[in-house]
Order: structure tokens, then sequence, then C-alpha cells
């Protein structure tokens, strides 16, 4: 299994950024902490990055890192084809 992993801001984060995930392109970013089968524990480093310990093994597992500004941007709506396309 291979998604997508982000850094974003995190509620409640005071602005530090912590890691997001999402299976398929087209589902919300959610903390890394949402996915408890695929997130492993965080470093026990003072001040370090929420989630770096499963972004190092999200990505040697093949996830494809987005950049933070591309994945705040909200995604192009697709219009459904109408019924009298068919």
């Amino acid at each position: 299994m291979s998604g997508q992993i982000c850094w974003l801001e995190g509620f409640a984060t005071n602005g530090e950024k912590i890691l997001h995930m999402r299976l398929q392109p087209h589902e919300p970013w959610k903390p890394y902490t949402a996915f408890p089968g695929l997130s492993v524990p965080d470093y026990d480093i003072p001040r370090g990055s929420k989630g770096w310990a499963t972004c190092q093994m999200l990505l040697k597992a093949g996830w494809k890192l987005i950049p933070s500004d591309q994945a705040k941007a909200r995604p192009a709506m697709v219009p459904l084809a109408s019924a009298t396309q068919r």
C-alpha cells in the first residue's frame, strides 16, 4: 500500500507542522496519528518533528511526499457527466 504524505500545520500546534497522510489523492489530509496501523512512535528528541519517524518509514515504502503549498491547494473540481452524455 502506498499513499501521499505532507507537512501541514496541525490543530493546536502553534503553527508547527506535523506529518499528514492520505491513502488516495481525492481524500482529505489527516494527521499521521489518525492512522495507528501505519504510523510508528515518534523519536524521543526534544522539539523534534512530529511524525518524522513515520515519514522515513513511509518514504522507504514508496509513499510520495507532496510539497506543503501543493497539499494546501484545493483540488480542481471535476464536473460529473450529465445524464444526456451516456
